[in-house]
């Protein structure tokens, strides 16, 4: 996958897609992200990339030109995909759009700063606008890495096992369960003897009961849309507690 992320800051992007799961995917081959100087799309000597608001009012927006420009210049590496705006405003990004974000050849993050981006970024050059959260960053570089890691980790040959990320928290619209390592207690607080017993059923059971009971208390908004089988509607019948 090819990705690109726009931005009047790309040496602070650039440094943190050497760490984690995007750096070893960049490794591995099976990504390849950069960061784009918006700055390089301008055409005026200052490389302005910002003005003051028609209308009034306090900060600087974005200019509409260099953001179209940049995408117009990366559509000669290929296709664009989708070309993803990070915005407060925009649909709340979530498990299920990173999963079909994975599924693209090329994504174009285009990052605002300031008061924002001339809307007119939205209407005639994002394909796509995603919030991270109900809050306002500094800008959108944070919102897009983090778009970014949970888009890559879905991408075959990125995360070494599959499993893992067949079982993540929201995968399925449940929680995930919880993890235990050594020591077998801490603080008084012992591992839940059924991990320890090595009955792979009961550690299967268990574990789908905790993701249930957990997103039943914790996220009500994620257990009104679970799609429930019978040995679920089993498990919650059968144990009226959890073990921890």
């Amino acid at each position: 996958m090819r990705v690109r992320i726009v931005t009047i800051f790309p040496e602070m992007v650039q440094a943190a897609l050497t760490y984690g799961v995007i750096g070893r995917a960049q490794e591995a081959g099976v990504l390849d992200v950069r960061a784009v100087n918006l700055r390089e799309f301008t055409e005026d000597r200052h490389r302005t990339t910002d003005d003051t608001s028609y209308g009034g009012g306090g900060g600087m927006v974005m200019l509409a030109d260099p953001f179209r420009r940049a995408v117009q210049g990366l559509t000669r590496e290929g296709t664009i995909d989708h070309i993803i705006l990070t915005d407060p405003q925009g649909e709340p990004f979530s498990q299920a759009a990173a999963e079909k974000l994975a599924k693209s050849d090329c994504l174009v993050f285009l990052c605002g700063r300031y008061e924002g981006v001339d809307d007119r970024v939205r209407r005639l050059v994002a394909t796509d606008v995603f919030s991270i959260g109900d809050y306002v960053l500094s800008g959108g570089e944070l919102a897009a890495l983090v778009m970014i890691d949970a888009i890559a980790r879905l991408i075959p040959g990125v995360v070494g096992c599959t499993e893992a990320t067949a079982q993540d928290t929201f995968c399925g619209a449940l929680l995930d369960y919880p993890q235990f390592a050594r020591p077998a207690v801490f603080e008084g607080v012992p591992v839940p003897r059924v991990l320890l017993d090595g009955n792979h059923q009961d550690i299967a059971d268990w574990r789908r009961f905790q993701q249930l009971d957990r997103t039943r208390r914790w996220r009500p908004d994620l257990w009104a849309e679970a799609e429930l089988t019978m040995r679920d509607l089993e498990l919650l019948a059968g144990v009226h507690h959890s073990d921890l």
